[in-house]
């Protein structure tokens, strides 16, 4: 059935809420009246659904068959990801699969495809000349994020004691179009420049992370009201100026603009080293060697902060509950926090949940850090809808399908993928049942030991090789595909790799982070394997390699370990670690007082606890880890035999990593961490936690 011309849309399934489709009935109209000569496509069949954006009969009026049965269709389109159930034998399947960075979730579907011989394009990794996705929705999550929040934020100032102009403004979805949207933000931009905001309330900042086209989105509602824009560094003179910058205003007691500031990530950390500049390609490198102060330069200024960057766990966050509990102290104006990107418990620690498009908010009380559903009381309105795109289906539908609709008729009428234009031959991941050389990695991939590591660390040494690395790559590895090339590298030499961490970009300027154990019997090969991982890379002074315009792979190497033999496991002394979780006031004291602790001075208490009955026990080994690496590092500053880490008890496989090296483990965190370091623990079979 492959490339017969005859094209299927299914009724989307993923959400209740997901009107888009791949094809308007405009679109089909052309396909269909251009003829099979010239676009490729003989039929299209429209599985009904009563609630896309648009009718059945649209579709029917233009020449499309309404049927559930795509049996007769070589290549079926769609937005999100089918039901299994849905998969059909023989066919190609594009939509947005969420499978090519070897998703876990979504490896059932990708399976079922294979295992009915089919073909799957993914429009994620559809790209043009210069990197850039073709097919996205961006700019409408950016807009539709910012009417709902300006929605909320007139209920929340309500509540609050305010009646602002934001109260009259409906959600996205409420309208019948974008530009129906636009037009009433456009009337409540007209009601501020005439009446005013509160004095209270003002000035009213929002605050845009990042320039892509999620910000530009969201920045292009904004611009509808009464505005400036307020560069990063001038926002403390703008509330030096306070009282004093509009008398007119003042008079009146309203204030008739609001203010926008836009920062990237230099204006969001610092090198640790303040004799040099902002180094964007070494802060993608290093972030290690950065500090946040988004919280100290930015946040203390901002009523509104409007998220629209992608996140890493191994970057800083932007704000953590700590630092945004220290700003409501310190009287800090933010209302709430606008998180477009949707990373749960990403850069803003706060956001644990996604909210829906009839639920959009929920509220964040930092100084008792609890959850509500209402607007009402202390606290941040919170938002993080996933799939903002579908309030605009219309205009979604119609800037998808002008991009999709001219190289549909390539997927429908080819049967073999080498005549496909590459960048459509780039996002062919399975073809006729097997996965296509650039993703051979992904079984790869899920056959490393990542699951058997997070979830028993402590028989992940009988997997090791004689001597074994940390090779960390950060980068496009998955759509540059040099992922692949890393593991051709590493298996090529006879070596072995392990999947400690992966963190995956989610756009096309995003770069994603792995964590790979490498392992060889022979140190030779595993010089081997790293003279020619480096090869691929540029190198830089600080041990590690830095993007080139080629290959935008970054390289850090760890240090060599060799695994001791059973005869030298055998008389190796024993020696006790103790994980100290925090870096307050109260760890300093306690990590001096256990690395004082050696052979000749354990005290009973301490043997007890241990319940060992040795009567020697050698040194104690001290780890300090804290969210930030800094923190921990003045801890253990003068303390010998202690040392510092960075970790985030969010990330389940460092966090088992570190527990399985100690025996004691204590916790300093705040009691909300408890919980998860408890699990942990008992998961890794260490029954000995304090907190």
């Amino acid at each position: 059935m492959l490339g017969n011309g005859v094209v299927g849309i299914l009724s989307e399934s993923s959400n209740k809420w997901e009107r888009r489709v791949p094809l308007t009935p405009s679109h089909c109209a052309r396909l269909l009246h251009g003829g099979k000569d010239k676009t490729g496509i003989s039929r299209i069949i429209v599985q009904p659904s009563t609630k896309r954006i648009h009718h059945d009969a649209l579709y029917q009026d233009v020449g499309c068959e309404i049927s559930d049965d795509l049996s007769d269709c070589g290549l079926i389109l769609g937005i999100k990801q089918p039901k299994i159930e849905m998969i059909l034998p023989d066919k190609a399947y594009a939509f947005f699969s969420h499978t090519h960075k070897a998703q876990k979730e979504n490896m059932p579907l990708l399976d079922k495809i294979l295992a009915e011989r089919g073909s799957l394009y993914d429009y994620e990794l559809i790209v043009g000349e210069h990197g850039a996705r073709l097919l996205a929705f961006g700019k409408f999550a950016g807009r539709a994020g910012l009417v709902d929040f300006l929605h909320g934020l007139g209920l929340r100032y309500l509540s609050l004691g305010y009646s602002t102009p934001f109260l009259s403004l409906g959600e996205s979805y409420m309208y019948s179009s974008l530009a129906a949207a636009k037009a009433a933000v456009i009337s409540v931009g007209e009601e501020i420049a005439s009446q005013g905001l509160p004095a209270g309330i003002c000035p009213l900042v929002f605050v845009f992370t990042g320039s892509g086209n999620v910000s530009l989105g969201a920045q292009e509602v904004f611009k509808l009201l009464p505005h400036s824009f307020v560069d990063p560094n001038k926002l403390p003179e703008l509330f030096k100026m306070g009282k004093d910058v509009s008398q007119p205003a003042r008079a009146s007691n309203r204030v008739f603009q609001v203010y926008g500031c836009v920062v990237t990530c230099q204006d969001m950390v610092q090198n640790k080293d303040s004799t040099k500049p902002f180094d964007k390609a070494d802060y993608y490198a290093h972030p290690e060697h950065y500090n946040p102060i988004f919280h100290e330069r930015i946040a203390p200024y901002a009523s509104v902060i409007v998220n629209c960057m992608y996140w890493e766990k191994r970057f800083p966050r932007l704000l953590s509950n700590e630092q945004l509990q220290e700003l409501m102290r310190k009287g800090c104006p933010l209302v709430g926090l606008c998180d477009i990107t949707c990373d749960i418990g990403g850069s803003l620690e706060c956001v644990n949940q996604t909210t829906s498009i009839d639920s959009p908010f929920f509220r964040y009380d930092p100084c008792n850090n609890s959850y509500s559903q209402d607007l009402e009381g202390s606290g941040l309105i919170c938002s993080s809808v996933d799939i903002l795109p579908t309030e605009f289906a219309k205009e979604a539908s119609q800037h998808f399908g002008d991009i999709l609709s001219e190289f549909v008729g390539y997927l429908a009428s080819t049967i073999d993928i080498k005549q496909l234009p590459s960048h459509l031959r780039r996002a062919c991941i399975a073809h006729r049942g097997v996965l296509t050389s650039l993703y051979e990695y992904i079984p790869r991939m899920l056959k490393s030991d990542t699951e058997e590591i997070s979830e028993n660390p402590e028989n992940s040494q009988s997997n090791k090789k004689k001597y074994n690395i940390l090779v960390s790559l950060s980068g496009h590895l998955f759509d540059k595909f040099l992922i692949n090339e890393a593991l051709d590298i590493i298996e090529a030499a006879g070596g072995s790799f392990h999947l400690v961490k992966c963190q995956v970009g989610q756009s096309s300027k995003a770069m994603s982070y792995s964590e790979l154990e490498v392992g060889a019997d022979d140190k030779a090969v595993l010089d081997q394997i790293i003279d020619s991982l480096t090869s691929i890379a540029k190198p830089n002074e600080n041990n590690g390699f830095l993007d080139n315009q080629t290959n935008k792979l970054s390289l850090i190497i760890g240090k060599v370990q060799e695994m001791e033999t059973e005869k030298e496991n055998r008389t190796t002394e024993r020696k006790t670690g103790v994980l100290i979780l925090g870096a307050g006031r109260v760890c300093q004291p306690a990590a001096k007082l256990l690395a004082s602790i050696g052979t000749n001075s354990s005290p009973q208490w301490y043997k007890t606890f241990l319940q060992d009955d040795s009567e020697e026990l050698n040194d104690v080994h001290v780890i300090v880890a804290s969210l930030y690496l800094k923190d921990a590092e003045e801890t253990i500053e003068g303390i010998p035999n202690a040392t510092a880490v960075q970790l985030d008890v969010q990330d389940h496989v460092s966090l088992f990593n570190y527990i399985s090296q100690v025996e004691v483990v204590i916790s300093l965190l705040p009691p909300s961490c408890h919980i998860i370091v408890a699990n942990a623990c008992l998961e890794m079979k260490r029954q000995r936690m304090l907190v």
